[in-house]
This record gives C-alpha cells, sequence and structure tokens, in this order.
C-alpha cells in the first residue's frame, strides 16, 4: 500500500563522473575559521567601558527623537510621528475631525460646569445638573456615532478597506480642543480633505 509502484518508470540518475583534470582547486583556499575566534571577534562588553559616555550619548539620542517626534507634531510630517499618528488614513480622519465643529470639544469644560453645579446644596437642582450631563453626553455620543458613519464613507471611497481604529482614533480626537490637539490641525474649520 505504501511501497514502491512496480509498474512505475522513474527514472534513476546516473552517477556524476569527476574530471581527472589536476587544475581543480580543492576546498576554498582558506582555513575555516575557529569557532573561539568567530565568538571573540564578536564579543562586546555588555556595559561599556566610558558608561558616562555613554550615557551622555544614550541621553542626546532620546532627545534629538523627542525633538524630531515634536517637530512632526507641528508639521504634520509623517515620518516622525508616533505610530498611533501614522499614515495616509489617520491623516485623512485628523484632518476631516479638524475641518468640522464638534460637540465633544465642548465635553470638558461643560462637565467641570456639571460638576461644580452638583456642590449646590439643592437636591432637585443637583438631579436637574446630572439629567442635562446625562443628555450632553447622549449628544456627544451621537455625534460621534455620526462622524463614523461619514467619516466611514468617504475613507471607503478615498483609501478602499479601512484600517483598525481610524473611528475611535478619530472620535477621541473630537473630544479635545482644537488649539490642543496634537499633531496640531494642518486645516483651517470648513477646509474638508477630498
Amino acid at each position: 500500500m505504501f511501497g514502491r509502484n512496480k509498474g512505475s518508470t522513474a527514472v534513476t540518475a546516473a552517477p556524476v563522473e569527476e574530471p581527472a583534470d589536476a587544475t581543480r582547486r580543492a576546498g576554498k583556499g582558506a582555513p575555516t575559521p575557529k569557532r573561539r575566534d568567530q565568538e571573540a571577534a564578536r564579543r562586546r562588553p555588555l556595559v561599556p567601558d566610558d558608561r558616562k559616555a555613554a550615557r551622555e550619548a544614550n541621553r542626546e539620542a532620546t532627545r534629538e527623537a523627542r525633538l524630531r517626534t515634536r517637530r512632526a507634531m507641528d508639521t504634520g510630517e509623517d515620518k516622525y510621528l508616533p505610530l498611533r499618528d501614522k499614515g495616509p488614513q489617520k491623516r485623512f480622519a485628523r484632518d476631516w475631525v479638524d475641518a468640522r465643529f464638534s460637540v465633544g470639544e465642548v465635553l470638558l469644560p461643560l462637565a467641570l460646569v456639571f460638576v461644580l453645579l452638583t456642590f449646590i446644596p439643592n437636591t432637585t437642582i443637583q438631579s436637574v445638573v446630572l439629567v442635562l450631563f446625562y443628555a450632553f453626553f447622549a449628544i456627544v455620543v451621537l455625534d460621534g456615532l455620526w462622524l463614523r458613519r461619514t467619516l466611514k464613507r468617504k475613507l471607503t471611497a478615498k483609501f478602499g478597506a479601512t484600517e483598525r481604529g481610524v473611528y475611535w482614533y478619530a472620535f477621541m480626537r473630537t473630544l479635545q480642543f482644537r488649539r490642543i490637539r496634537l499633531p496640531k490641525p494642518m486645516v483651517k474649520r470648513g477646509q474638508y480633505p477630498s
């Protein structure tokens, strides 16, 4: 059952004849290096000899990387942006959110006002403030759902399939003041991306 088929027409390989030519080189022309010599050549100390200079160099490299990222946050240069902000779809979502007014921009200051109003010792006022806060929060969620719907339509039309996390990224951006958003807005209000 698992053996060779008796009626097979398998071709066997002919033995390779070696030339009797004496000019053929044997080997690679150099001896194989010893393993310990190769390992010794690759070995580097875990802790550098001059620890102070290594620490300063590391600090300087970290500072340069932070400055590049900070400049990218100001200019929108995609190469040096953090991973959560990279990509053409996230840039499109950022521009779309920055071009429109979102109700979520007012959520944080209004939440502070609602918290201050709950310190009023009247339970009726506290109840009304709480209901108003939940109603406003529901409006913010509805605005986010509307943003998701329109953004999904636009992203699908422009890029085809959308990458994961773009809608949440856009929604979280709507909850921030326009002035403190990072990366900084590159479009004016009403200047929607095409």
